[in-house]
């Protein structure tokens, strides 16, 4: 298919000309790794409450940290969501979307909660997911005593932290321990075989590009990515059977490298008979919206998940009684 000499959204076409395509490896990674734990953490007002909490981790490992966000304006039970952030699997904090948390908790009344799981290639497959599992059972053994309306506990993540998400679901599912009852998917990394596809040559990508794409999934699995088989929840897109997931929002841009991946593993959910509100912006590159936070593509683009959140974690009295019922 032809391309257009520029394909990128109008509020992008600035910050796509000057973000350099940098490949991930070894090295970069160190260097990435580096400055972002020189970045400054973000002013949170004075009407959020932000806490680091120890909660038990993954049988015989260490405690998962993760950073609760609350507003406190907010009396009474309050649904909640469990966020993971992105990076590839090998690179990333919470704090690396501290205002992004601090929107959800102040603009929907609701606490989050933000993941700081263990990174490969030091931890691959599955310390990044058990952790994130971890911080789940917590969230929904400790409700009561924090505030919590337990059948209203979402997921969510962007990049990697929307693969670990859709993991997660899946992963909930198989063990039957605890239900979330949405998952926000913002331009999940879902399946390791992208990393076979020649027929991308990548002028359109940014933020994330297929060398990197390769080195996050061998990073992540342990092994080559896009083998002939992958241990059951390591790569969500892989499994068959979607059916009985969460309700889900799947939100990418026409210049994703996950775009084409990320439609289908959408189409497989309606197909299970699993909701799914999809969100495709003409134009954005991976990353849009931290990239170019102030632009108005990107101020949609929250917009829609933030209002699908809204939904699902505050739904009117017919659907939530329906809920119940099914």
């Amino acid at each position: 298919m032809k391309r257009s000499s520029n394909p990128f959204h109008p509020d992008l076409q600035r910050a796509a000309r000057f973000m350099p395509n940098v490949t991930v490896t070894r090295s970069v990674l160190a260097v990435m790794r580096f400055l972002t734990r020189l970045l400054p953490t973000p002013r949170v007002p004075e009407n959020v409450a932000v806490e680091d909490v120890r909660v038990p981790g993954p049988t015989g490992a260490l405690p998962v940290r993760v950073r609760t966000y609350r507003p406190r304006t907010v009396q009474g039970p309050t649904p909640a969501l469990l966020w993971i952030h992105g990076g590839g699997y090998v690179l990333g904090r919470p704090e690396m979307d501290e205002l992004l948390c601090v929107d959800f908790a102040r603009e929907l009344g609701i606490l989050v909660v933000s993941v700081d799981y263990r990174l490969a290639p030091e931890h691959p497959f599955p310390a990044p997911l058990e952790d994130c599992y971890a911080a789940l059972r917590w969230l929904f053994a400790q409700a009561g005593a924090l505030g919590v309306l337990p059948e209203r506990i979402a997921i969510g993540g962007a990049s990697a932290g929307g693969g670990l998400t859709a993991a997660l679901a899946q992963l909930a599912h198989d063990r039957e321990e605890v239900r979330p009852a949405f998952q926000l998917l913002v331009y999940p990394m879902l399946d390791d075989r992208t990393t076979t596809r020649t027929d991308l040559d990548g002028t359109s990508h940014r933020g994330w590009n297929q060398g990197s794409n390769v080195f996050g999934w061998r990073a992540y699995l342990g092994r080559e990515p896009a083998g002939a088989q992958v241990p059951t929840h390591a790569v969500p897109a892989r499994r068959e059977d979607l059916s009985g997931l969460p309700p889900a929002w799947l939100g990418v841009g026409t210049c994703d490298l996950f775009h084409d991946e990320d439609l289908a593993y959408a189409r497989r959910l309606e197909a299970a008979d699993v909701p799914c509100d999809v969100v495709v912006v003409p134009g954005a590159f991976h990353g849009f919206d931290v990239i170019a936070r102030g632009a108005g593509v990107t101020r949609d683009f929250r917009g829609a998940y933030t209002a699908a959140l809204r939904r699902a974690l505050f739904p009117a009295p017919g659907v939530a009684e329906l809920a119940k019922s099914s």
